[in-house]
């Protein structure tokens, strides 16, 4: 495993150097990044700061700094130490200026303002927490999406990173031997405007590793119906033969990351907005 150092400097959270650095590094095997994460820097004196950092580590830097006098205080710290020195996102904003004739703002931060969209993403990340393992089935039929799927098919984090975009997210776990809630019959058919209703999958005998797993983390050890290879069996079929009675699309997570979980269904209600814009 080759190790190196990576500098993130950014006059906000850095959530943008940290996401383009990781969808970079991946495509490289056997490396690992050392990271030293520089957020809010917007002074010379903190520039200063990250130089010391970088001379005595010395490493790639990526940076998002839109003023330009911290911007190239931190280029002439980087040039003697002879470090690569990156402006993550210069290609993007100069491509968007030359498509739309128009010179970008230079305001640290601006993606993270406290407008009506940050607001739309806290209202929905406390309706995923409400909503979350089947609680407060009432007003469920408010809900964007609603997953439906076994135990540990990764329900929880798929709705909690669609929440994120601002869609608003319940999941509602199916029990062996018992109905699903009557709430999920009342609901407005999906393509008249009700909520996603999306059948989560997983291929049983990953689904037995990961609950085995999880039994582990709580210190409980015992042989259930739970974690039997057979009785799982039974209980993806019989999921997968409900997912096909109420026609709810269905996404099988054993092979897909959360991310791409909810890029699936994104794209299906995405599909939906275009197809009734028509």
């Amino acid at each position: 495993m080759k190790s190196f150092h990576l500098h993130l400097v950014s006059d906000s959270t850095g959530e943008t150097n940290l996401a383009v650095a990781r969808a970079c590094l991946v495509q490289f095997e056997d490396v690992e990044p050392i990271e030293h994460v520089w957020s809010m820097i917007r002074t010379e004196r903190q520039v200063q700061k990250v130089a010391v950092g970088v001379e005595a580590n010395p490493g790639v830097v990526l940076f998002t700094l839109v003023d330009e006098k911290i911007r190239n205080q931190l280029i002439e710290a980087c040039r003697p130490l002879k470090v690569p020195c990156i402006a993550v996102l210069d290609p993007v904003l100069n491509a968007f200026g030359e498509y739309l004739h128009a010179k970008a703002g230079h305001k640290p931060g601006r993606q993270h303002q406290l407008d009506a969209d940050y607001f739309a993403r806290i209202a929905a990340m406390d309706f995923a927490m409400t909503h979350d393992d089947g609680q407060a089935l009432s007003d469920i039929h408010k809900a964007d999406v609603i997953l439906v799927g076994v135990s540990r098919s990764s329900k929880t984090p798929t709705c909690i990173y669609i929440a994120n975009r601002g869609l608003k997210a319940a999941n509602v776990p199916l029990v062996p031997g018992m109905d699903p809630p009557p709430e999920l019959d009342a609901l407005k058919p999906f393509e008249e405007g009700g909520p996603l209703v999306v059948g989560l999958t997983n291929d049983p005998t990953a689904l037995v590793a990961v609950r085995r797993n999880r039994l582990r983390q709580l210190n409980e050890n015992r042989d259930t119906d739970y974690t039997n290879l057979e009785s799982v069996k039974n209980e993806v079929q019989a999921a997968r033969r409900l997912f096909t009675e109420r026609g709810w699309p269905v996404l099988e997570t054993s092979r897909r990351s959360i991310e791409e979980t909810a890029a699936a269904i994104l794209a299906m209600l995405h599909d939906r907005d275009v197809a009734a814009a028509r």
